[in-house]
């Protein structure tokens, strides 16, 4: 059962995410299920930190393209009601479920060596349904059959029309810090 939900979110995110009308060669390909996303807001009257351990992520090495994909509702809180709070009254989850990147590696370091390579990736992220041009930069790591990707990088509220009620507005950051590690394995059939 498990290898079939990673077929159809692989699937998923290929046709969807990276909008592709051809297959892809086994070859090249990584993949994750369980990528771990962070962000955190912080205020001088707050801090608010939350966890994703469920995102999705797939890179093609022969053409450097990359999708990640993750579910709203699986970002972890402190404390049940921030996570209720963030699922109902701000990211709205109901209507916009996921988060999305698809896009390339822009400087792809040779995938045949191992070592860790500074990296940025530039395309469409989407958070709260609104569709942004994007250049994150990151690090890649290439060791022992795996690629490892992080990242670390800011989203404001105000670009993907997230609301922030004047009530809370001194306790939640106007500018959220986005942290990721994916750890990329072969992708087998």
């Amino acid at each position: 059962m498990k290898l079939h939900f990673f077929r159809m979110v692989i699937i998923t995110v290929l046709s969807t995410a990276l909008s592709f009308g051809r297959a892809f060669a086994q070859t090249g390909m990584y993949a994750t299920t369980a990528g771990n996303t962070r962000f955190s807001s912080e205020t001088p009257l707050e801090n608010i930190n939350a966890e994703n351990k469920k995102s999705q992520a797939i890179l093609n090495t022969a053409n450097n393209e990359l999708a990640i994909r993750m579910n709203m509702r699986d970002f972890v809180f402190p404390n049940k009601l921030m996570q209720e709070h963030f699922n109902e009254n701000y990211i709205e989850s109901e209507k916009y479920p996921t988060a999305t990147f698809s896009g390339k590696v822009d400087n792809a370091p040779d995938y045949s060596k191992d070592g860790q390579y500074d990296v940025s990736a530039t395309g469409k992220f989407t958070v709260h349904g609104v569709t942004k041009e994007r250049t994150i930069k990151g690090k890649m790591k290439i060791e022992g059959g795996k690629i490892t990707v992080s990242s670390d990088f800011d989203v404001a509220v105000a670009d993907h029309k997230i609301d922030v009620p004047e009530i809370v507005f001194v306790k939640i950051a106007q500018v959220i810090r986005v942290k990721s590690q994916y750890v990329l394995a072969p992708y087998k059939k």
